[in-house]
Parts: structure tokens; sequence; C-alpha cells
């Protein structure tokens, strides 16, 4: 009978966590994009490091300015995020598009990163060869391309953020009341 308990207890607590987490996202939704934004800034900046060597390898044109931009933009994002849902009200639209300008920003900057290592190690002549030696090149790629995914990603929860904010709150997260229907009616008239 006591494991009993405590299993029913337990899944009961995994259900209001449940139901607890659907509350604050019915009245914050734009939590979701700001997920994704933040694992786009995390993929990136915590790989740093091979993106910089493979900068300082292969040193080609503008690599280290689109670097630079990503970097600060993926910054600048968040202050424009948290600037355009401020608590209680509309959001401000002029950060909204700021905020866009600057992911366009970002994946262009990554795209010509991408198309600079490619030519790198694709070019017929002093061509650069990815060895054990240089497999922060191919680290470096793929998180490039995980950055782009996760601002398109970042961008489409976005511009359909107004869509899943009212299928929110359709859910029902009400909780159901033992004995509510059985309550008698309580006498305010003050008449003794």
């Amino acid at each position: 009978m006591g494991q009993k308990t405590a299993t029913a207890a337990q899944g009961r607590g995994f259900k209001e966590f449940i139901r607890k987490f659907i509350v604050s996202l019915k009245r914050s939704p734009q939590r979701i994009p700001l997920v994704a934004l933040l694992a786009a800034f995390l993929i990136y900046s915590l790989n740093l490091s091979a993106i910089a060597n493979t900068t300082a390898k292969i040193n080609s044109a503008n690599m280290g300015q689109c670097e630079f931009v990503a970097m600060l933009f993926s910054i600048l994002a968040f202050v424009c995020f948290l600037r355009a849902f401020p608590k209680r009200e509309k959001p401000k639209m002029v950060m909204l598009a700021v905020m866009f300008v600057m992911m366009v920003g970002m994946i262009f900057a990554d795209c010509i990163y991408y198309s600079r290592v490619i030519d790198a190690v694709t070019r017929t002549e002093n061509r650069i060869a990815v060895t054990a030696e240089t497999a922060y090149i191919a680290v470096a790629q793929n998180i490039v391309v995980a950055h782009i995914i996760c601002l398109a990603i970042t961008m489409l929860l976005l511009v359909t953020l107004p869509l899943y904010a009212k299928a929110l709150k359709n859910i029902n997260t009400s909780i159901d009341v033992e004995d509510n229907g059985e309550m008698d009616a309580i006498d305010i008239s003050g008449e003794e």
C-alpha cells in the first residue's frame, strides 16, 4: 500500500510539474524562441576556439570579421529579444525588427565564413588538408552549419509565435477539485 501511494504521489508530482510548465508557457510563450536563440548562442560560443583556430589556419579574407560579427550579434540579439518582450506589455516591433536584422547578419556572416572554409579545403593549389592535427576545421564547419540552423529555427519560431501562443492558451490547465459540486450556498445577508 505504501509503494502504491508513493508511486501515485510521484505521478501527481510529475503531472503537476508539467501543468505548471504549460501554465508558464501560456503566460509567456516567447520563452520557446528564447531557448532556440540560447541554443544558437551556446553552440557558437562554446566552440569558438575551433572557429578561431580555423580562422588562424586558413587566414582567408574577412573570416575574422565574420567571426566577430557572429559573436557580437549573438550577444546583442539577446538584448534585443529581452527588450522586445517586456513583461505584461505588447511586443515592441522595432526591437524585433532590429533582432531580425542581426539574425540575418549572423546567417550572412556564417555563410561567408563557411564558403571561405570550403574554398580552402577544396581548392586545387595550396589546399589545406583536414587531418588529425587540423580536425578543428571540420568541427568549425559543423558548428557554423548548426548555428545557421538554430538561427533559422529561432526566426521561424518568432514568426509563428502568435499561432502557437493561441494553441497554448487552448490547453486546459485547470485543476479538478473533488466535491466541488456539493457545496451549499453561503448566506451573507447578515440576518440571524
